[in-house]
């Protein structure tokens, strides 16, 4: 029974990360039979947990379920009650897209999005995991982990995800060393071409990344000058977030 349980719940996480994703995939991704797995998906589709991927029975996504509890995970610790009216602040400062973002296991997951009033715009969906090494939300989490940690997240490995993403380890280390002294991390279409961003890290008790706050852009809008006003900002409104959580 327990194993069951297990694999249903590994199921979860993977569709999460997969998505859209099928069962032949799934499959080979937990190492499990594709009885086991379609037997997974159908209590996960029956509880709520996942959906067919517009319509295609083949092919699943997770619903916004997972959003609702995680987001009762973060008002536990006060966070977006104490990031949103710093979020709303930065947005009116910039008029550009802002995110909160908290860590997720070897990621960051996207809980809270205010939008820029611009038509050009940046839209990713609230629940989206963002790598740690290719987006500036999580660059900006790695940097403020401890050297241990940072290097964990390296044994990992460092996925390609468009032609700018640092897959070099030592190139990686230069930039966390860079983004400790600077005070923000940036991501220039690391994860997806056409999203840029600049990050900071919200820290809790302790002095530990718990979150991390950005301003995103589309990749034509990001000039050397929007991101160094931009890193000013984040930084600022990461520092009042985390001396409201602390």
């Amino acid at each position: 029974m327990m194993q069951n349980v297990a694999n249903t719940l590994r199921a979860l996480e993977e569709v999460a990360a997969r998505q859209p994703v099928g069962v032949a995939d799934l499959a080979r991704a937990l190492d499990l039979p594709k009885s086991s797995v379609q037997r997974s998906l159908v209590t996960l589709h029956t509880t709520g947990w996942i959906r067919p991927a517009g319509g295609a029975p083949t092919r699943w996504v997770v619903t916004t379920k997972a959003l609702h509890v995680g987001r009762h995970a973060t008002d536990e610790l006060g966070l977006r009650d104490a990031a949103l009216p710093v979020m709303e602040e930065l947005r009116q400062r910039t008029d550009e897209t802002v995110h909160l973002a908290v860590r997720e296991g070897g990621s960051v997951l996207l809980v809270e999005r205010l939008q820029t009033s611009k038509a050009v715009r940046i839209i990713l969906p609230l629940g989206q995991d963002l790598p740690m090494h290719a987006s500036a939300n999580g660059k900006a989490v790695l940097a403020a982990d401890p050297d241990d940690a940072v290097e964990r997240y390296l044994d990992e490995g460092l996925p390609r995800y468009t032609g700018t993403t640092v897959t070099d380890r030592e190139q990686l280390l230069a930039e966390v060393r860079e983004i400790r002294a600077r005070g923000y991390a940036t991501n220039s279409g690391e994860w997806r071409a056409d999203v840029s961003a600049v990050a900071s890290a919200v820290l809790g008790t302790g002095g530990l990344p718990v979150a991390s706050v950005s301003v995103n852009v589309p990749t034509s809008r990001m000039t050397e000058d929007a991101a160094a006003t931009f890193g000013d900002l984040v930084q600022e409104a990461a520092r009042t977030i985390s001396a409201r959580i602390s």
